[in-house]
């Protein structure tokens, strides 16, 4: 599956893009705002690791895309389809490389594949988990439509430090 923007692409990642990930995941400041399944240093194994789990995956609730800028693979986004009592739900998690902040590109990002998700699966709700302190992630959600439904504080550890995070949500639009 492809997603297609004027600024960007969504798509599988290749074999390819191992290198160019380096690029733009050996970044403190990106390993700050994710969870920790997500290594710093972020090494040339580490992409070839992701990129064989992504080509490889043979798992229906999960999608994982490359983000693509000018040909070249700067960030990642993923779709988790939950499950059980949770199965209208689905969460979003994403990544862009720091030279392509503040473009509006995670904005429309989440935007598209906020689209794609509700025309695809069977599906009424999606949220995201930000930390409270990433106010860029925040307010591309924001921007997206999606609302803060919750601060959940003292939720989460990162770097030893206890911090909040947040429930961001967006709902289907009824027919």
């Amino acid at each position: 599956m492809i997603l297609k923007s004027q600024k960007f692409l969504l798509r599988p990642w290749l074999d390819c893009d191992a290198e160019g990930l380096v690029a733009v995941a050996n970044n403190k400041k990106i390993f700050d705002g994710l969870r920790d399944g997500f290594p710093h240093p972020y090494t040339l194994q580490d992409a070839r690791n992701w990129i064989e789990l992504t080509t490889k995956q043979n798992d229906p609730v999960t999608t994982l895309f490359a983000i693509e800028v000018d040909g070249i693979a700067v960030g990642s986004f993923g779709i988790i389809l939950k499950e059980d009592i949770y199965r209208k739900n689905a969460e979003i998690g994403y990544f862009i490389g720091e030279p392509y902040w503040n473009r509006g590109i995670t904005t429309e990002a989440i935007k598209m594949i906020t689209g794609y998700i509700f025309s695809t699966f069977d599906v009424i709700r999606i949220y995201a988990e930000p930390y409270a302190n990433n106010a860029a992630s925040r307010r591309a959600l924001d921007k997206a439509g999606f609302i803060c439904e919750a601060i959940l504080r003292k939720n989460v550890i990162k770097n030893g430090e206890i911090l909040d995070s947040c429930i961001y949500s967006i709902l289907k639009p009824a027919p």
